[in-house]
């Protein structure tokens, strides 16, 4: 049995800070010691300081993903040094190439979290290299013998209502969100325009109060008022809609019984987007959505929509539990 007192984790993405929060905290109270290594990607830092979080910043991460891949054994080296200092008995993180190979390298396990099915480049450098890799139970793929399924989503280590607990911000609050599309599995899809966001804003305010949301920061403008990044799960509680092409925001938005759609060529080939579609929670959709969509979704009850979330909330686990348990029960 693996006794684990000493937890490395590497970073890539502000969800990730979400994502390991609470685990953090709690495995804290336990005795558990941990390092942080994060490739900074804004508001990171922001989230981790708000969250009275310690870090290790180990530089931006590369754009594209050529420049991902060249700069791999670099950032390698970097955690790799991270490691030898501070001699983490497990090694984890998010979709994190760096961890499995570091874990390799040094000779202590790693555990990797993915749920990014179209993830092909850092899936193919990750999952050879790692000692167990976790998703949730909806997974589209098989990943083989090392391959542990879980029937949660990522999210709901966070928003799961064993752990979020805000009454929320604003009253009928609509979001509109376009992601910044420079992570590797992005590389040459389209965007939603600017031209649509701004006509979808007008067209939407007539039902509620649009917020305006960009990755870059993750700031958001709600009547007329800036608000911060770690408030945006209140924000989006109080929410009658999530529109935009962020995959990460629908699911978020979805969970917390908001109606979503997702909007992106990608859309359908997400295991955790599909579950929520059966949910009747979230809609994928390679285009805008049409009039009777939307005019389906403000006419429909705020309270049918909660009914649909208690549903899904039935049948999937507190992310942290099980990843609290998981880790205190490594063999």
């Amino acid at each position: 049995m693996i006794v684990v007192t000493r937890i490395l984790i590497d970073m890539g993405h502000p969800a990730h800070v979400h994502f390991w929060k609470n685990f953090i905290w709690e495995m804290e109270k336990k005795g558990h010691e941990f390092k942080i290594a994060v490739r900074e990607k804004n508001p990171m830092k922001e989230l981790l300081g708000h969250y009275q979080i310690p870090f290790t910043d180990i530089g931006s991460p590369p754009s594209g993903t050529l420049n991902k891949a060249l700069r791999m054994p670099a950032n390698d080296m970097k955690l790799l040094k991270i490691a030898r200092d501070f001699k983490p008995d497990v090694l984890t993180g998010i979709g994190s190439p760096y961890v499995a190979q570091v874990g390799k390298l040094i000779r202590k396990p790693s555990y990797i979290f993915t749920d990014t099915e179209h993830a092909k480049l850092i899936n193919k450098l990750a999952v050879p290299f790692a000692t167990k890799v976790l998703t949730p139970g909806c997974f589209l793929n098989d990943l083989g013998s090392k391959h542990i399924r879980y029937n949660s989503f990522h999210e709901l280590a966070y928003l799961h209502p064993n752990r979020f607990k805000d009454k929320g911000i604003g009253k009928r609050n609509i979001i509109i969100r376009l992601s910044s599309w420079d992570a590797s599995h992005d590389k040459g899809r389209q965007v939603i325009e600017d031209i649509i966001f701004s006509h979808l804003s007008k067209k939407l305010a007539v039902y509620g109060d649009v917020v305006n949301s960009r990755e870059e920061g993750i700031r958001m403008t709600l009547q007329g008022r800036l608000y911060e990044p770690w408030q945006l799960h209140a924000i989006m509680k109080n929410a009658i809609l999530y529109i935009g092409d962020g995959a990460t925001m629908a699911t978020e938005s979805a969970l917390l019984g908001v109606p979503s759609i997702y909007i992106s060529p990608l859309a359908g080939t997400m295991g955790n987007h599909i579950d929520l579609e059966h949910y009747r929670l979230l809609y994928s959709l390679k285009e805008l959505p049409n009039e009777k969509l939307l005019e389906m979704i403000f006419s429909t009850p705020r309270s049918l929509w909660k009914s649909h979330q208690k549903n899904m909330l039935k049948d999937k686990i507190d992310m942290t539990k099980f990843m609290i348990e998981y880790f205190e029960g490594l063999e």
